[in-house]
C-alpha cells in the first residue's frame, strides 16, 4: 500500500516534521515503510570493537550513484517519510551527498549517523547544502574510554570536534551511545558532553552480541545490571536532560513497560509505550549491495527478503517471509519467559535484534527491566553465557543460553548503592574533562577478544 502526497502532507506537529518516521493514523495497518536505514557503504574509517557489521572495506558489488538514484525515487513512490544515512561510514562515499541531496529534494528528511573521525568541516557544509535535517555523532565514553572501543588513538577528539562544527551549521546535532560495562557509568558525563556542545537529542541502545562485539562477552551488560541502568537514565533525564532542552530516545533494544516506562519512552508521559519490534512493519533497512530487510540491525543470512534493483521495495515488504515474519509473530511464537509475560500480546518479546543475536531466533528477550524487576521480587536473577563464538563475518553473532540464579548475598547486602561496582555518588559526580572512569587494565580486560 502506498500513500500519496495529499497524505503524507497532512497536518503533523511540529515534533513529527522534526522525526517523520513519528507513527500517524493509518501507519499502523499500512505495512509500508516509513523509516529507512540505509547502509551505502561498508567502507570505514574506524576499527570499533562493537561493530555488528565488522565494517572496515567497502563491500563487493556496492550499488552505483545511478542506482542509488533508483532507490531514492523507489522510496519516494511508496511513502517513506525519512532516510538516516549510515555506514560503514558513509561519507566514504564520493556521492553520499547526491544521494543525501535526492531525498531532500523529494521531501524525505534525510539524516546520518557517524562515527565523525573525518567529519571535516566540508562535509557538514555539504551535507548543510544537501538539505540533511540532523547528524547523530557516536560517544561511548569520555576519552580513553571511547578511544579504546572506537578504535585509533584520536577518535573522541574527533568526534567532539565535529560536534561543534554540526551544532554551528543549520542540522540539528544528536549524539548516540552505546550501553555496556565501559560506557554505563560514564553516561552522565556523556549528556554533559551533549549540553555542551549544543545536542538536541541523544539516542541509546544497548551494545548487542553482534560482530565484533560477539567476541568480547566481557563487553556486555548482564540482563541484571538494568536494575541500575534505568534509575541512572531518569536521573540523566530529570536532572541534566529535560533542564538544557535534550530529548532522550531509548532504543528498540531497551525496554520494556515497569514503571520506567512512562519516565524514559518517547511519549511515556501522554501515555506512549512500548508496542512490539518495527521491523517489518514500518522500518526497513538496506544494504550497501542491495540487501532489503526489515530492520538495518538484523543478520544478513536468514532476513533478506530481496534485493535492490532485482526486487521492489513494496513487494518485498509486502510478502517476503523473511521481513513479514517479524510483524506477524503472535504469542503463539514466543517462548521461556517472554510467552507467559503479562506483556506478551503487546510487546511480542521486544527487539528481535537482541533475541538473533542471543539465540538465533526470537521471542524471547532477557534484556528487559519488567523481567529483571519481576526476577529480584524473587531473590533471582538471569546471566547470559556464550556457549559458542561467531563466525566472523559481518552481522554475524555467537550463541548464549539464559542461567537463572539467586541474588548473590554481598548483592543484597550492599549499603552503598553501585552502577556496575563503582560507588553511584562517584559516577553521578563524574566530569566532561575527566578521561575515563576506568584504570587502563579494566578497558583492555572488558575489550579482550575470548
Amino acid at each position: 500500500m502506498t500513500q500519496d502526497k495529499s497524505t503524507r502532507a497532512e497536518a503533523v506537529t511540529e515534533d513529527q516534521r522534526r522525526v517523520a518516521r513519528y507513527l500517524r493514523p493509518g501507519d499502523h495497518e499500512s505495512h509500508t515503510p516509513i523509516y529507512v536505514v540505509w547502509e551505502i557503504t561498508l567502507a570505514c574509517d574506524l576499527g570499533c570493537k562493537h561493530c555488528g557489521s565488522r565494517a572496515g572495506k567497502a563491500r563487493p558489488n556496492e550499488l552505483t550513484t545511478e542506482q542509488c538514484l533508483d532507490v531514492v525515487r523507489e522510496m519516494d513512490e511508496i511513502g517513506v517519510r525519512e532516510v538516516t544515512l549510515i555506514g560503514g561510514e558513509a561519507y566514504l562515499r564520493d556521492d553520499w551527498d547526491i544521494i543525501a541531496s535526492e531525498i531532500t529534494k523529494r521531501g524525505m528528511n534525510c539524516s546520518m549517523a557517524t562515527g565523525a573521525r573525518n567529519l571535516t568541516q566540508d562535509r557538514v557544509d555539504r551535507a548543510a547544502a544537501a538539505g540533511m535535517r540532523a547528524i547523530s555523532i557516536s560517544v561511548d565514553g569520555l576519552e580513553r574510554t571511547h578511544d579504546a572501543q572506537r578504535g585509533p588513538k584520536g577518535a573522541f577528539a574527533a568526534a567532539m570536534a565535529a560536534a561543534e562544527r554540526v551544532a554551528k551549521s543549520p542540522i540539528r546535532l544528536s549524539f548516540n551511545t552505546q550501553i555496556n560495562r565501559l560506557s554505563m557509568p560514564e553516561l552522565p558525563a556523556i549528556a554533559d558532553l551533549l549540553i555542551e556542545t549544543g545536542g538536541k537529542a541523544w539516542q541509546l541502545q544497548l551494545t548487542v552480541p553482534m560482530g565484533r562485539a560477539a567476541d568480547r562477552p566481557d563487553l556486555l551488560l548482564q540482563p541484571y545490571d538494568l536494575l541500575e541502568l534505568f534509575p541512572l537514565l531518569v536521573w540523566i533525564k530529570q536532572t541534566k536532560l529535560e533542564p538544557n532542552g535534550v530529548k532522550i530516545f531509548p532504543g528498540n533494544n531497551l525496554g520494556y513497560f515497569s514503571p520506567y516506562e512512562p519516565l524514559l519512552r518517547h511519549r511515556g508521559e501522554g501515555g506512549g509505550h512500548w508496542s512490539s519490534c518495527s521491523a517489518g512493519k514500518w522500518t526497513m533497512g538496506l544494504e550497501a549491495d542491495g540487501k532489503i530487510k526489515g530492520c538495518p540491525s538484523l543478520p544478513s543470512k536468514n532476513y533478506t527478503g530481496g534485493y535492490l534493483g532485482k526486487d521492489r521495495i513494496a513487494d518485498v515488504f509486502a510478502s517476503a517471509p523473511e521481513v513479514t515474519h517479524i510483524r506477524e509473530r503472535t504469542k503463539e511464537d514466543m517462548w521461556g519467559f517472554c510467552k507467559s509475560c503479562y506483556y506478551a500480546d503487546t510487546c511480542k518479546g521486544g527487539c528481535s535484534w537482541m533475541a538473533t543475536t542471543l539465540f538465533d531466533r526470537t521471542g524471547n528477550n532477557p534484556y528487559c527491566i519488567h523481567r529483571a524487576l519481576q526476577y529480584e521480587q524473587q531473590g533471582l536473577r538471569e546471566r547470559v553465557v556464550r556457549i559458542q563464538p561467531a563466525s566472523g563475518d559481518p552481522f554475524d553473532q555467537g550463541l548464549f543460553e539464559i542461567q537463572v540464579e539467586p541474588i548473590p548475598e554481598e548483592v543484597l547486602q550492599e549499603e552503598v548503592p553501585s552502577i556496575l561496582g563503582l560507588a553511584t555518588g562517584d559516577v553521578m559526580n563524574l566530569t566532561s574533562k575527566q578521561s575515563s572512569v576506568w584504570d587502563e587494565d579494566m578497558i583492555r580486560a572488558r575489550l579482550m577478544r575470548t
